[in-house]
């Protein structure tokens, strides 16, 4: 142990203070094989350097975590029930999911409240689950233009800028990870951050935890002189933007809501507007954006926990929240009500948290939401497990934290319109389909992604009929007509009733440009529509389009996918495209754009 401490003295008075501390914890395993005195000294500098990030970043340090970890492992070795004592009540719910007044007037307030809003990205994942290599904020969200979700997502921004009576930029705060830090530098710097200011874009980097190998939370090792690290979850946003100091900051510039979206779902800038203003309309700190969900359906459902005088509104498991229902207020557990659908709306984890009630919670808890472990044991008495362990957080718990005085709500949407999310490849989607669990492919996000363009259409009086649902690689996709709105063309379906009157598609449309007006626009199948225009080019677009080249989805032979893009293998198909009609407006003025 000699070499030990001189190696810990020579490195820094914070080393040996580290030392002293793993020691009292009982780690000196992380020693057993260390070489003497002299030896090995550049592994044994990197192993404090380390070890101090560690201490560092988690809030209490080192020790901090592992008394964290032994109070938790001691809970589920018992197999604790953390939701004990608890009655499941229906949560305080705003139930947007038809396009009714009640949708149109919050969703006007939303975006007469835009210069409100900071979006926060969590996005610390690679897209090899996918078949991707890259990150999977690269990856296109449709083939029309190959988007990319992080593009999609600056193209939203943008437009809620251009909204608002005295512009600025939206702030646009991202969470990265080790493994997607630097790529996502690089893709924003290579596409000069899509448009937006660099200073209105803030990436916060999320650190790792180490993993546990026991129920004595004994730090697991990788070698002599490194110990093995995980992610502590998505709810690590929370303690970033806390000790970054960026979410003082951003209440401090006027911005009243924070929405936390995920990585791939291109979906979510529909519903943003409508839960923006019920957010604000019913004075939610915290506030849940849900679906519905058939009862036991393979997703967490959002209940209102009560015990006494006691009570929270959170995301409850589905495999934790039919027992629970059976043991308190329901023989049968999760029913469907008159609806159909269950009581506990589906969360989709995004969220819309209040500024001030989110600032005043973050400097309470020092950023550290509720932790959970869930070890897999290698024996039936739980003294084992198969493999090392760690602290996990989830983002969408941090009402555990809130008070009676601040109020958690919940806002539902009609599933695809708002959530379409795209995380699994296509043999895992398949086997989802199979069991009638929704897929969450690149094929099905893309299939939504259309399907709710052309309900914008429709919603705005245009008909838009659709072909019948087909399936690539077991994988369901609905052909219909292929359609890109830009969001500088519409960011509400208010704004999209306002520019679109009558006429019919069957082919292909894409419209960019903010001063954009259809009337009567008939677009023959076969035939592409393609109108761009910058902001003053008021184009009024009118007559029938029966000639040019459309798109045809054309699945690919399995026996060719491995000669594909990645694009196209989480797709299984790909878009055929014929000679497009397109009309471009690079000068403000008023243009008639009369079709033939």
């Amino acid at each position: 142990m000699d070499a030990v401490r001189n190696s810990a003295s020579a490195h820094s008075p914070a080393a040996r203070t580290l030392l002293d501390s793993l020691l009292t914890l009982g780690q000196e395993h992380l020693f057993a094989a260390w070489s003497p005195d002299g030896e090995d000294s550049a592994e044994k500098a990197a192993f404090w350097d380390q070890l101090l990030r560690v201490e560092e970043n988690y809030p209490g340090g080192i020790a901090a975590y592992v008394n964290n970890a032994r109070s938790l492992l001691a809970s589920a070795r018992e197999g604790a029930n953390p939701f004990e004592g608890f009655r499941p009540e229906q949560p305080d719910c705003v139930d947007l999911a038809d396009f009714d007044a009640e949708y149109e007037r919050l969703e006007a307030l939303g975006c007469d409240s835009f210069d409100k809003l900071g979006v926060v990205l969590v996005a610390g994942g690679l897209g090899e689950r996918l078949g991707y290599s890259g990150i999977k904020l690269e990856l296109p969200i449709e083939l029309l233009e190959e988007t990319m979700y992080l593009s999609w997502y600056a193209k939203h921004l943008l437009a809620y800028e251009q909204r608002m009576s005295e512009p600025k930029a939206v702030p646009f705060v991202i969470m990265t990870s080790g493994d997607t830090h630097e790529k996502t530098v690089a893709c924003l710097e290579a596409n000069h951050y899509f448009g937006l200011r660099h200073d209105q874009v803030i990436l916060l980097k999320q650190e790792l935890v180490p993993a546990l190998m026991d129920n004595e939370a004994r730090i697991a090792a990788k070698g002599p002189y490194a110990i093995q690290l995980k992610p502590h979850g998505h709810g690590d946003v929370h303690m970033l933007l806390h000790r970054s100091g960026v979410a003082q900051k951003l209440k401090d510039q006027g911005i009243e809501v924070l929405a936390f979206i995920q990585d791939t779902n291109g979906q979510v800038f529909h519903a943003i507007p409508a839960a923006l203003g019920a957010t604000l309309d019913r004075g939610f700190s915290f506030n849940s954006l849900a679906v519905n969900r058939v009862p036991g359906e393979a997703v967490g459902g959002l209940a209102r926990l009560v015990k006494g005088e006691e009570s929270m509104t959170l995301n409850v498991e589905y495999n934790q929240l039919d027992p629970l229902l059976r043991d308190t207020v329901s023989p049968e557990g999760d029913v469907a009500g008159p609806n159909g659908f269950s009581m506990f709306p589906g969360n989709i984890n995004v969220l819309m948290v209040h500024s001030e009630a989110y600032v005043e919670v973050l400097e309470r808890s020092q950023g550290l939401i509720a932790e959970f472990v869930n070890p897999k044991y290698a024996d039936e008495a739980r003294t084992s497990f198969k493999k090392p362990t760690r602290l996990e957080t989830m983002m969408q718990d941090l009402p555990k934290l809130f008070s009676s005085a601040q109020k958690v709500g919940v806002t539902i949407f009609e599933r695809s319109w708002c959530f379409s999310p795209n995380k699994n490849n296509v043999i895992d989607a398949a086997a989802k389909h199979a069991k009638h669990s929704p897929p969450e492919s690149a094929a099905t996000a893309e299939s939504d992604f259309y399907k709710e363009a052309r309900r914008m259409l429709t919603h705005a009086g245009m008909e838009v009929p659709v072909e019948a649902e087909q399936e690539w690689l077991g994988i369901p996709f609905t052909p219909g007509p292929r359609v890109l709105l830009h969001p500088s063309f519409a960011v509400s379906l208010a704004e999209a009733d306002s520019k679109i009157s009558g006429g019919r598609l069957e082919g292909t449309l894409i419209l960019e440009g903010p001063d954009l007006r259809l009337k009567d626009v008939q677009i023959d199948a076969g035939c592409a529509l393609v109108v761009r225009a910058v902001p003053g080019a008021n184009v009024k677009i009118s007559g029938q389009l029966s000639e040019g080249g459309g798109t045809e989805v054309q699945g690919i032979p399995e026996e060719e996918l491995a000669e594909s893009s990645e694009a196209l293998r989480m797709r299984g198909y790909r878009i055929l495209k014929g000679a497009y009609i397109e009309h471009r407006f690079d000068e403000p003025g008023v243009y008639d754009l009369v079709l033939n």
